[in-house]
């Protein structure tokens, strides 16, 4: 696909907030099930103390589509609000799903795209859904903190008497609560840390920097304390940054503080913001603590698929180099991942050489959409290479975890099975995707140009390994799992892709043959 061609894709954000912050391995399942083809999880932070998961997916309109319901349908499953508790207000198990037009689309598609899911969320799961931001049906709904009012026990007794019935979905508030769906301009969360223990001059500056109390326009804010940090926070959502930015609302909490004898200690962006929202000082002046660059500034993301220091910014030496070296990481799921990314590059080719060529013209489109698609699944295969290293990483951080108490070995015990839950989550991830691509290299081969058909052969064969390889590391991985019910589902997962990913070898070898037959 040509730059100019990228340049119009069109290109959507959606930030789902989960009510988990404290399970690591309900944490990963969650941001497991958001990573769908299409769609790439870009940033993530799991806060303890707000007991709250938030999350950031771009991708095209349908894919994150599918990456919400998928993270929704996990956190339904893993998260029970009669047990929760956190410094964050909260209604649901997926407590907020915001999509936010990034590129090519317009706000207008983004807040079908929002009722879309809301209506899909309502019959699938069974969720009560309020729709707001520019997504409300009623103007009283625009405003989140109004839907979110009296949090999940509130809500849960008002709908109970009849009152604040959802949008769509069932009128009763069960064990997952209620979900908000809503399309808005990109929205900047920002904490405002102070110093002591003042938990009312905390809320006193809130109420006096945000909008609805006469206070500065677009933002929204709450007070809370922070006990783990033995702190009070003020919580803002900077939501049109162009009409009141970073600096603004920093320097107005500030002077707040100031004048009830607190000080700021730092500050922290939680999620993405745009490149334009930050001054060439702001990081100092804000204090802003763990600010990652590349990791948390939109624009970086949207252009670069390649992460800094990852396999896909690395020579092909280097990259054997390392894989060559006494090293275990990177290993056979990375070179699976690799494996899936060359099987979508051949497809592409195929479909690209087939676009606009004499005798082709009536398979450009569904040529051009295949090329979309197997450059989109490219990207994903390098990002899961890089995250299986990881992985395994873990794994040996675990290992290498202090033993010499009972407690110290409990500890390293937890961390093992949880790290080895990563490690054999992954490449089922890369296997999965690998067996989804492969009906591409069967249509690369039936329709693309047949000059090329033994490369759409050879995207299959690099897709099935990249699907044994994965079936080997899920293996070997699961083998160390204490979880028996966890171990069956994996086992049976495995037999699935083996089956499946054996016949679509045999097609594409069929195909092959008639094409040169």
């Amino acid at each position: 696909m040509t730059a100019d061609a990228d340049a119009v894709r069109p290109l959507v954000a959606v930030v789902p907030n989960f009510s988990e912050g404290r399970r690591p391995d309900v944490i990963e399942a969650i941001v497991s099930a958001l990573e769908v083809p299409g769609a790439r999880v870009v940033y993530r932070q799991a806060d303890p103390d707000h007991h709250r998961l938030d999350t950031t997916v771009l991708g095209d309109p349908d894919a994150v589509r599918r990456s919400a319901v998928a993270g929704a349908t996990k956190a339904v499953e893993l998260i029970d609000m009669e047990r929760h508790q956190g410094g964050h207000p909260r209604m649901g198990a997926v407590d907020v799903i915001p999509f936010v037009p990034v590129r090519g689309v317009t706000m207008g598609e983004v807040v079908e795209l929002a009722r879309g899911v809301a209506r899909e969320l309502a019959e699938m799961l069974g969720l009560p859904v309020y729709l707001y931001g520019e997504a409300a049906l009623s103007p009283e709904r625009a405003s989140l903190a109004e839907v979110r009012r009296g949090e999940y026990e509130g809500l849960r007794d008002a709908v109970a008497r009849g009152e604040r019935l959802p949008d769509a979905g069932p009128h009763e508030i069960g064990r997952a609560g209620a979900v908000a769906v809503g399309a808005r301009k990109p929205l900047i969360a920002f904490n405002v840390y102070l110093s002591g223990t003042d938990e009312d001059a905390a809320k006193q500056i809130a109420r006096v920097v945000r909008e609805s109390s006469g206070g500065l326009p677009a933002v929204r804010a709450i007070g809370f304390p922070v006990p783990e940090r033995d702190a009070v926070t003020v919580s803002m959502n900077l939501v049109d940054f162009e009409v009141t930015g970073l600096r603004a609302a920093f320097d107005a909490v500030a002077r707040e503080a100031g004048a009830r004898g607190l000080e700021v200690t730092d500050s922290e962006i939680i999620g993405l913001v745009p490149q334009a929202a930050l001054g060439e000082d702001d990081v100092a002046y804000l204090r802003l603590e763990g600010f990652d660059a590349d990791g948390q500034i939109l624009e970086r993301l949207v252009n670069g698929d390649a992460e800094p220091g990852g396999i896909a910014s690395q020579t092909i030496a280097e990259f054997l180099d390392r894989l060559g070296s006494d090293s275990p990481t990177p290993g056979g799921g990375a070179v699976a991942g690799l494996a899936g990314a060359a099987g979508a590059a051949l497809i592409s080719m195929v479909a690209k050489l087939t676009v606009d060529r004499p005798g082709y013209e009536g398979v450009t489109d569904a040529m051009r959409s295949i090329a979309d698609r197997a450059d989109q699944a490219r990207a994903e295969f390098l990002s899961l290479a890089d995250r299986d290293a990881k992985a395994f990483d873990a794994v040996m951080e675990a290992i290498r975890m202090p033993k010499a108490t009972d407690e110290e070995k409990q500890a390293r015990r937890e961390a093992m099975q949880l790290a080895f839950v990563g490690a054999a989550t992954v490449p089922l991830d890369i296997a999965q995707r690998a067996e989804q691509l492969l009906p591409l290299s069967v249509e690369a081969i039936e329709l693309g140009n047949q000059n090329a058909a033994s490369d759409g052969a050879a995207a299959a064969q690099m897709l099935f390994s990249a699907v044994r390889i994965g079936v080997f590391n899920v293996e070997i991985n699961a083998a160390s799992l204490e979880d028996e019910e966890r171990v069956a589902q994996l086992r049976a997962d495995l037999t699935q892709l083996k089956q499946t990913s054996e016949r679509l070898l045999r097609q594409a070898n069929e195909a092959f043959d008639r094409r040169v037959g």
